[in-house]
């Protein structure tokens, strides 16, 4: 009986923790794509393409490279790029932005291949990286008690739920938040009464509109953030469980398969991290070499997500404004946090002046010689950074 149910037991274990890291990675992040695709003057269906693009390229590298590598390998789209491009989008067509997308993916390609991962914030400090972020993040949080000028109930009670699902089950705290907000927005009368239809998501090729304002606008802040706030903290995860794949293969490879999928709205691809832990634990099976089928089965979760994603976006669409933009900001409240934290924990005191210098010129509406907020609070921190040591020196 033992050598019967022990592979069904393995197996129902696998499936489930990969569902559950697509759960969590998708509910942390729906709100933003919908509202950087509506900001980019799409609607439903294109968002429906972007996930589609997404799901079928996320899912198939994290099986593939899952398999090849006998690794709980997760790649994921890029929550703090999609929080960062709400932001950064504004006077940019939507064929700009894709091409920024692929410039950005080229230089996740390529950079792996040219500068050895362990190196790269030895000339430039990790808390700038985390300041910049938490600067482009900051706008969400405050998004969401704006929105209780407006709908004060239903706010209110998303935030609520937020912090009892944060303390008794903090892993499905996302989901309960959505589900809170979609049952009492309902109650409320705030959702569209409206038949749907049952549909495929499809391909949306976009013709990509080259310039250097969007390389610089879009492409490099795109690329550090997903590299800072994403992939690095991905191999940290990796590491922390005992796997050591060849990350400078694994990221060439998925920012190959990403200038791919950009002109269909594969913004970003990187490593998971939260979510790929949940495909890394001692639940998923006590063998640490064969939890790599968790992240087999969330690559074909992704891809079935990205099949359904015209019918669930079509759902999504009918959502009160207010309810999507305090759920993108409550699903970014862990990141902000991290981010605010990790920004000022230098024990150089020229650091933490650097990083609170490009926090706030990031979080500033500055926009100077056409060059956003986010590049000039980069440029702040370096310069502070320079005239220090030139100080110290």
């Amino acid at each position: 009986m033992k050598i019967v149910w022990q592979p069904i037991n393995t197996i129902i274990a696998a499936m489930s923790a990969g569902l559950m890291a697509v759960i969590v990675g998708f509910s942390s992040s729906v709100a933003l794509i919908y509202q950087s695709v509506i900001n980019l003057g799409g609607d439903a269906n294109l968002v429906a393409s972007w996930f589609l693009a997404l799901g079928v390229s996320m899912g198939s590298l994290s099986m593939l490279l899952s398999w090849h590598y006998r690794v709980p390998i997760l790649i994921a789209w890029s929550t703090p790029g999609a929080a960062l491009l709400i932001a950064n989008v504004q006077g940019f067509t939507l064929n700009q932005a894709i091409a920024g997308f692929i410039v950005s993916a080229v230089l996740l390609c390529l950079f792996p291949l040219l500068v050895p991962l362990d190196k790269l914030f030895k000339w430039l400090p990790s808390q700038l990286a985390s300041a910049m972020l938490a600067g482009i993040l900051l706008s969400f949080g405050f998004a969401v008690f704006e929105q209780i000028n407006l709908q004060p109930n239903l706010i209110i009670a998303m935030l609520f739920s937020y912090l009892l699902a944060k303390r008794f089950v903090p892993q499905w705290t996302l989901l309960i938040v959505t589900l809170v907000a979609i049952i009492l927005a309902w109650q409320l009368q705030l959702i569209e009464n409206k038949t749907i239809e049952w549909q495929w998501s499809e391909w949306q090729f976009i013709q990509p509109d080259f310039s250097w304002s969007v390389v610089v606008a879009i492409s490099l802040p795109l690329f550090i953030v997903t590299t800072a706030a994403q992939n690095l903290p991905g191999i940290a995860m990796l590491h922390s469980f005992g796997y050591r794949p060849p990350l400078k293969s694994i990221l060439s490879i998925s920012g190959l398969i990403n200038i791919i999928a950009a002109p269909f709205g594969g913004y970003a691809l990187n490593l998971a991290a939260i979510s790929a832990s949940l495909c890394m634990v001692e639940e998923v099976n006590q063998d640490p070499q064969k939890r790599y089928w968790a992240s087999f089965w969330a690559g074909i979760f992704y891809i079935v997500l990205g099949l359904f994603a015209a019918y669930i976006m079509a759902w999504f669409a009918l959502l009160p404004s207010s309810l999507i933009l305090a759920l993108a900001g409550i699903a970014l409240f862990g990141t902000i946090t991290h981010s605010l934290q990790q920004s000022i924990n230098s024990e150089h005191k020229y650091i933490n002046e650097a990083a609170t210098f490009t926090l706030l010129i990031t979080a500033s509406p500055i926009s100077l010689w056409g060059l956003s907020s986010v590049i000039w609070g980069l440029l702040g921190g370096i310069l502070v950074l320079l005239m220090n040591k030139i100080r110290r020196a």
